[in-house]
C-alpha cells in the first residue's frame, strides 16, 4: 500500500511523525498528499513541538494566518541559523520566562524585545566584535533587562545576587545599547579588545561584571587581580555543528536551578530578588537540632576576592537560615539569643582551621518565635577554592540581659564552600 492509499487519520500520524521537513516534501508529491500535509491540526503540532507556541505567532509577536504559516516564517526569519540552534536557544529563553511569569513577574516585565539582524550588524560596528552565534540568537529573542525608571529596578536582576553586611550584589543582563556604553566606558573609545560587558550588577555601590570573549566563546567574572571563568571552558564550542557559547551555557544553567528549585525569589525587607544561595542539598546543608532547623550554604564572592603575593585569597559570603520547628518544646519562649558560634574549616577530611567565639558582629540576633525563618549571614576568607564548613551556635532562651533557661546549642551540618563550575 502507497502513503496515498493510508487513510487520513493513519496519514496524519505517519506526517506527524517524519517531521516538517518531510511534510513539506510530501506535499509536492500529489494533490491529496499536498491536502494532508497542510491540515493546521498537523501544523500546530510542530509549532508547539519545535517553537513551544500554541497559537499562530509569528517571531515578532503579531498573529499569523495559520499555524503553517506562522512555522514557514520563523524559518524563514532565522534562516541563517542552525534551525536546531533556535530551537534551543527559545526554549532556554521559553523556560526562563516561564519561570519568572510564575515566580516573579516584575523581573519578566524588564526583559526587552529582541533585535533585529541589521541591529546586530550595528552593535558589532560601534565595538568592532563578532559576537558567536548563539549569543547573537539569544539577543534575536530577548535584548537583556530595561531596569531604567523602574521603582527599585536593581532588584529585578534577572541573574539575582547575595548580601551581606554592607554589601549587596544583583546582577541583571545590559541590553546591547549598555553593553556598548558600558564596554567603551571600561576599555575606552579605542576599544580593540574582544571582550564585551554582557552583565552587571544593578545594587548600590556594588560592583560585578561579567565579560563575554567574542572569539572564543568564554565567559568570565572579575577578581580585583584576575579573571575567573564562569562556565566549563571544556563545554564552549563555537565551530561545527553541536555550537553553544558560554553565554547560552550560562543562561541555560541558571534555568535549571531556577527550575528546579536549587535557587529561589527570597523577600528580605520588602524587598524581592532572585537569591543565589543554594536552598536544597547537595549545595544546601539542612540539619535539625534542639527544634531549630538550619539550612546553609554559601555564594563565591569573585568581585572582592584577591590575589595576594601570587597566592589566592577567595571570599565567600554564607548564609545560615534558622526556623523553630512546629513541634518544639521551646515554643514557651518568646526569643533566643545567639551567644557564640563555633566553625570548623575542612579540606576534604583534614580540618585546617577552627574558630571558637563570641559573634563578631554589632549586636547579638534574636531568633523570634514568631519568625518564619531568620537569617544570619557572614563573610568568610579562605585559603584555597574547594572546602566545607560546619559549627554551631549557642543560643540564649530570652535575651542575654534577661535570660530564661539554660543556654543551648543548634547545630550547622557540614556545606560545601567552594569555586563553582558556573558562577552567576
Amino acid at each position: 500500500m502507497s502513503l496515498e492509499d493510508a487513510e487520513d487519520l493513519v496519514l496524519h500520524i505517519i506526517l506527524s511523525k517524519v517531521g516538517p521537513e518531510n511534510t513539506a516534501r510530501v506535499a509536492c508529491v500529489s494533490k491529496r498528499l499536498h491536502v494532508s500535509a497542510s491540515e493546521e491540526s498537523l501544523w500546530s503540532i510542530f509549532c508547539s513541538l519545535d517553537l513551544n507556541i500554541s497559537t499562530p505567532l509569528h517571531p515578532h509577536g503579531d498573529y499569523a494566518p495559520s499555524f503553517k504559516r506562522a512555522y514557514q516564517s520563523w524559518r524563514e526569519s532565522f534562516i541563517m541559523y542552525p534551525w536546531s540552534l533556535v530551537k534551543r536557544v527559545k526554549r532556554c529563553w521559553d523556560n526562563l520566562k516561564q519561570w519568572l511569569s510564575l515566580n516573579f513577574p516584575e523581573a519578566e516585565a524588564t526583559l526587552r524585545k529582541g533585535v533585529t539582524e541589521d541591529y546586530l550588524e550595528e552593535f558589532e560596528t560601534a565595538l568592532n566584535v563578532q559576537l558567536p552565534l548563539t549569543t547573537r540568537l539569544l539577543y534575536r529573542f530577548v535584548d537583556g533587562q530595561e531596569l531604567s525608571g523602574v521603582d527599585d529596578g536593581w532588584s529585578l536582576g534577572l541573574i539575582g545576587g547575595y548580601s551581606a553586611y554592607w554589601h549587596n550584589i544583583n546582577v541583571y543582563l545590559l541590553p546591547l545599547k549598555e553593553v556598548v556604553r558600558v564596554t567603551l566606558n571600561i576599555m575606552g573609545d579605542d576599544h580593540r579588545s574582544d571582550l564585551v560587558v554582557v552583565a552587571v550588577s544593578a545594587a548600590p555601590n556594588a560592583k560585578k561584571m561579567f565579560y563575554l570573549d567574542c572569539t572564543s566563546g568564554k565567559l568570565y567574572t572579575e577578581t580585583k587581580s584576575s579573571n575567573l571563568p564562569c562556565v566549563p571552558e571544556s563545554l564552549v564550542c563555537i565551530n561545527g555543528d553541536q555550537q553553544q557559547d558560554a553565554m547560552l551555557l550560562w543562561l541555560e544553567e541558571h534555568g535549571r536551578r531556577l527550575q528546579s528549585g536549587v535557587i529561589k525569589v527570597r523577600e528580605e525587607n520588602n524587598i524581592k530578588r532572585i537569591s543565589l544561595f543554594p536552598e536544597i542539598p547537595p549545595l544546601c546543608s539542612i540539619s535539625v537540632t534542639n527544634g531549630v532547623q538550619v539550612r546553609a550554604s554559601s555564594v563565591l564572592m569573585p568581585e572582592i576576592s584577591n590575589d595576594l603575593n601570587k597566592r589566592p585569597v577567595y571570599l565567600y559570603t554564607c548564609s545560615i537560615r534558622m526556623s523553630l520547628m512546629p513541634t518544639s518544646n521551646r515554643r514557651h519562649h518568646s526569643s533566643w539569643q545567639m551567644h557564640s558560634r563555633h566553625w570548623v574549616v575542612r579540606s576534604d577530611d583534614a580540618v585546617i582551621g577552627d574558630v571558637d567565639g563570641e559573634l563578631v558582629i554589632v549586636k547579638n540576633p534574636l531568633l523570634q518565635a514568631q519568625e518564619q525563618e531568620f537569617v544570619y549571614r557572614c563573610i568568610s576568607q579562605l585559603p584555597t577554592s574547594n572546602l566545607s564548613l560546619e559549627g554551631s551556635f549557642i543560643f540564649v532562651p530570652g535575651s542575654l540581659k534577661d535570660p530564661k533557661g539554660s543556654q543551648f546549642e543548634v547545630n550547622v551540618a557540614e556545606f560545601p564552600v567552594k569555586v563553582p563550575d558556573y558562577i552567576f
